[in-house]
């Protein structure tokens, strides 16, 4: 199999192209300088050049709050350039998977979200996702759009890596105790991503590790897990105050992909373990 890897500098794609590499697939990865997944012309002759199995698109603009002050931005990066590498895709005789969140529901609603769910995004990045969702439908029926959430790995600044450093630095936490959501190891999403382009599986997918939990929950787990000693105080959203709205409850049903792969994703605590397991320096590498 061979795949076209966009945003090849990204967090995910850091995960995926090794993967990729490891089951003996051939990766053409392309970073944002190399490819402006926003200009339609330049991807649709790279991918039309690399002749992929699939486009793997991975690029995004993943900075929430600043979605709300540059709408134009994230559409253009998140909906528009979605849309450009399924249609180049398409005329590559391709299929495209490409990357969604859970960001696209209201979050309303205490119970995990299936994929024919209502959408209804309440942030600017949310909309983006969900304009990038539409546009990739409608350029290419070859696809695969995977919706995950609460994104951890290396290669980019996360929560994890985040809390880890404050919390062994003595540094007293405050975390938000009102959102609830599935934590997401990067490494456990692309050996999915990749089983799922093997096997050929197309439609729109919700794929996170198993189980749930707050910020300020998954804070403390991860403060117990590397032996800091400090306290996490409780905090509400309206505290953080934040420009961009964040789901309440953005639990995502992983049902279908268990049904497609016969099996889900580890629990987040058991990707929690893996990973604060690796050595500081190598889980901090690319950032």
């Amino acid at each position: 199999m061979k795949v076209l890897v966009t945003g090849a500098g990204g967090m995910l794609a850091r995960a995926v192209t090794p993967a990729l590499e490891r089951a003996g697939h051939t990766v053409a990865a392309l970073t944002r300088a190399q490819l402006d997944v926003t200009d339609a012309a330049r991807v649709r002759a790279a991918v039309v050049a690399t002749r992929p199995d699939w486009a793997c698109h991975l690029a995004a603009y993943t900075d929430v709050d600043g979605c709300e002050t540059n709408t134009e931005h994230a559409l253009r990066v998140n909906g528009d350039a979605a849309g450009h590498v399924a249609a180049a895709a398409r005329a590559a005789d391709a299929a495209v998977l490409a990357i969604s969140s859970d960001y696209v529901f209201p979050g309303d609603d205490p119970r995990p979200r299936r994929e024919d769910d209502a959408v209804g995004p309440v942030s600017a990045y949310g909309r983006s996702k969900l304009a990038g969702e539409a546009a990739v439908r409608a350029a290419n029926p070859c696809h695969l759009i995977v919706r995950t959430a609460w994104l951890y790995g290396r290669g980019g600044k996360n929560f994890v890596d985040t809390i880890r450093d404050r919390a062994l630095a003595g540094t007293p936490l405050a975390v938000v105790d009102d959102q609830h959501g599935a934590p997401t190891w990067t490494v456990d999403l692309a050996a999915a991503l990749v089983e799922l382009m093997e096997r050929a599986v197309t439609g729109t997918l919700h794929v996170t590790n198993g189980g749930a939990c707050t910020w300020h929950e998954f804070a403390r787990e991860i403060c117990a897990q590397v032996g800091a000693r400090v306290e996490v105080a409780r905090q509400s959203s309206a505290q953080l105050a934040r420009p961009a709205k964040r789901p309440a409850y953005s639990v995502l049903d992983t049902g279908r992909l268990t049904q497609a792969l016969g099996h889900g994703l580890p629990h987040w605590r058991d990707a929690l373990v893996r990973y604060v397991a690796q050595p500081v320096e190598a889980s901090a590498k690319g950032r």
